[in-house]
């Protein structure tokens, strides 16, 4: 069974033609800059270098359309006939409350979708028009829903609610929804695998570090609480979104500069982070390099960063009572082990005794493959995990269409 999985954006769409027998990918790519003369579509399978072509793609229909014909292609394609996908997994970032898991797309799963909108202007129009694309485009195909919110709809109120009049909660939907549901869920079942414990055992926090950042709660194969809440500016400092912070001061930095809200918002979250505390990048390669030169400003950036994933491990270790690994993913949590050794140190009370040659073979600047993703040789494990987003989606695509035959 063959399984297209795509992302679609505001100004990409990535994909991935996963077949699920053996779980490889047998063609990848990416189209970007749609909506331009000169957009860029990116193709790559198994045995063969990427394939790189710049043309005009208007909308996402063409870019969809570009994905099917490059999948397609005599020469370098991976399939025959469109019917060869046997259903399309679409990653949806907000599903509300009304999603708990993945759908099987239908009017009224749009509709819903449609609804919460407004959580995530930036996200689910593009997402939504991925997927009419592909009802146009793979009329007989079955589609399928992925929320990055579902994982997160099995914490308590107590972690969800905000301390505002209940009725935002009720009339409005305001609540803690929680993001990267799908890396949290794939890392925190592999952190399961590799130790070789049962999964529904097991007191997980998961770190995805990438220019969006969240840590989550795993207990028990369920998320009891995470750090991104009513939208993914909530949490951690990112690369260019805040994170916590006093609200008043959002509405002080808007009397004094005189902004308007849509201006606060991009300060919120396109100036700040990583980018407005180094007024250099939001690039950790950049900072960390500018770090290690004696930048000073980048170096405090680091230790905020830092701190604020400590805080957060800290509080959601008291909270479910201990923690058997902490997990590393996104692509800083992956790649920085510069991130990880400010994260690990002095973490002995918690049961983490830090491993610093490990970490070293874990980061790309170390030749060969890390022979271990164990960071800490005391009780408490922490782990180097690459996340597999799309192939949560394609489990879950295949799971929901071998349950409908």
């Amino acid at each position: 069974m063959k399984i297209l999985v795509l992302n679609s954006g505001s100004s990409s769409v990535k994909y991935q033609l996963i077949e699920m027998d053996g779980e490889k990918v047998i063609g990848k790519g990416i189209v970007e800059r749609i909506g331009s003369e000169d957009a860029i579509v990116r193709y790559e399978r198994a045995g063969m270098e990427e394939k790189r072509d710049t043309r005009p793609v208007p909308d996402h229909a063409a870019a969809i359309d570009a994905v099917l014909a490059t999948l397609l292609d005599r020469e370098t394609g991976v399939i025959a006939d469109k019917s060869e996908i046997a259903g399309v997994g679409h990653r949806v970032v907000h599903g509300g409350e009304s999603f708990a898991s993945s759908v099987r797309i239908d009017q009224e799963v749009v509709f819903s979708i449609q609804e919460v909108a407004a959580f995530a202007p930036l996200h689910n129009p593009h997402n939504l028009a991925g997927i009419e694309v592909c009802m146009e485009l793979l009329p007989d195909t079955p589609q399928v829903a992925v929320f990055d919110t579902a994982f997160h709809q099995t914490m308590p109120a107590r972690s969800y609610l905000y301390a505002l009049p209940y009725r935002f909660y009720r009339d409005l939907g305001v609540r803690r929804y929680g993001f990267h549901g799908t890396s949290h869920l794939y890392v925190s079942q592999r952190a399961a695998a590799i130790l070789g414990r049962p999964y529904a055992e097991l007191k997980i926090i998961t770190c995805h570090l990438g220019n969006g950042a969240s840590v989550t709660a795993v207990q028990e194969g369920q998320s009891v609480d995470t750090s991104m809440g009513f939208t993914p500016l909530e949490g951690l400092v990112m690369g260019t979104r805040c994170g916590d912070i006093d609200p008043a001061l959002v509405l002080y930095v808007m009397r004094v500069e005189g902004l308007l809200p849509p201006e606060m918002d991009d300060l919120l979250n396109q100036q700040s982070g990583m980018l407005g505390l180094t007024e250099l990048s939001y690039d950790m390669r950049d900072i960390e390099a500018a770090a290690a030169e004696g930048n000073e400003q980048c170096e405090l950036a680091l230790d905020i960063y830092a701190q604020r994933i400590k805080k957060y491990i800290g509080a959601y270790a008291a909270e479910m009572n201990g923690v058997d690994a902490i997990v590393f993913t996104g692509g800083v949590g992956e790649k920085s082990d510069v991130v990880r050794r400010r994260v690990c140190r002095d973490m002995e009370y918690l049961g983490v005794v830090f491993d610093e040659e490990a970490n070293v073979e874990n980061s790309p600047a170390h030749k060969g493959e890390p022979s271990t993703p164990h960071l800490s040789v005391g009780p408490t494990k922490v782990l180097v995990i690459p996340t597999n987003e799309e192939l949560v989606i394609a489990r879950d695509t295949c799971e929901i269409l071998c349950r409908e035959e």
